[in-house]
């Protein structure tokens, strides 16, 4: 039998071996992830211009007092909440249905599963050059389909009515990996819940409605967070494709703290702006752990 001090000489053993396999993970979050954030929070209280010789200088709340009195950043949340209310549902929408439609068996199906999920390893550019050119008004394709129907040309990127939309419609090119998600969900319901269904009379609609979408709802709820970060996140494709313009139509939240740290020089402004963009992502996620004890349910429970 092992003396107590024996005991604890083979934990602190254990707990050595542990971290020294964890270090490399635990010295990168610090330095790329821990002390940048704790960096930024204290420059959110400071004017800072990056190439100032005298450094940081501590204001208070006066850059957060100034983003209250700011017309651009109201308006970059404004066109990222618009943009989330267009892209979020119609892609969670859009994957559930080609998932869906993937799961049934027909033939050459995993050829079908590889069309909808090449598109979402396109780079970032590739694609916004793809799209540049589709969307192009005089020379582009969908313009093109559009007048053999008697449609006059329509400047998807230059009209600031019609550019937010745009850029929310091209976002659906890139749901590959979520219908992989919802392929691995939908794989995992047991047949004999649709069996059961079958035999009390239930129609192809209520069966999705009664056993589809209650058995894979923590597969939504998941992809529905990820997606409300992803909204608040989207900068490349916009500052590719459009810049921000026309008018400021495109000018995401996450854009406009690009352009005030790097373009603007100022740091500290935009290390505001960012954990006030982290607050609402972390309002908005809260919200959906909240609602999902409503509509979620577990295997089990």
């Amino acid at each position: 039998m092992m003396h107590p001090r024996d005991i604890r000489h083979h934990d602190r053993n254990d707990l050595a071996k542990g971290l020294a396999f964890l270090s490399p993970w635990l010295i990168g979050f610090a330095v790329f992830t821990a002390i940048p954030i704790g960096m930024a929070f204290y420059f959110s209280f400071c004017d800072y211009g990056l190439i100032d010789k005298g450094g940081p200088l501590w204001i208070g709340l006066d850059n957060y007092r100034d983003l209250a009195r700011d017309k651009w950043f109201w308006n970059a949340l404004s066109v990222t909440g618009r943009y989330a209310l267009m892209a979020l549902p119609a892609g969670m929408c859009v994957s559930l249905g080609l998932a869906i439609l993937l799961n049934q068996p027909i033939r050459s199906q995993a050829v079908y599963r590889a069309i909808i999920f090449l598109p979402s390893l396109v780079p970032v550019a590739a694609s916004a050059m793809i799209w540049f050119w589709l969307f192009n008004t005089k020379l582009g394709l969908i313009n093109y389909v559009l007048g053999l129907i008697g449609i006059p040309p329509i400047g998807w990127l230059t009209n600031p009515a019609v550019a937010l939309p745009a850029l929310a419609f091209m976002s659906l090119w890139g749901v590959g990996h979520t219908v992989v998600i919802y392929l691995a969900g939908l794989q995992d319901v047991p047949k004999d819940l649709y069996e059961a269904a079958e035999l009390d009379g239930a129609t192809g609609w209520r069966r999705l409605w009664n056993v589809t979408l209650p058995m894979i709802s923590p597969v939504i709820f998941f992809n529905l967070v990820i997606a409300i970060i992803g909204v608040f996140r989207i900068m490349d494709l916009p500052y590719i494709m459009t810049d921000g313009g026309p008018a400021n139509a495109t000018q995401f939240i996450a854009l406009y703290v690009y352009k005030t740290s790097f373009q603007f020089v100022r740091m500290g402004y935009a290390s505001a702006m960012a954990f006030v963009q982290l607050l609402i992502i972390l309002a908005l996620t809260g919200l959906a752990f909240w609602s999902s004890k409503r509509w979620v349910h577990y295997q089990g429970k």
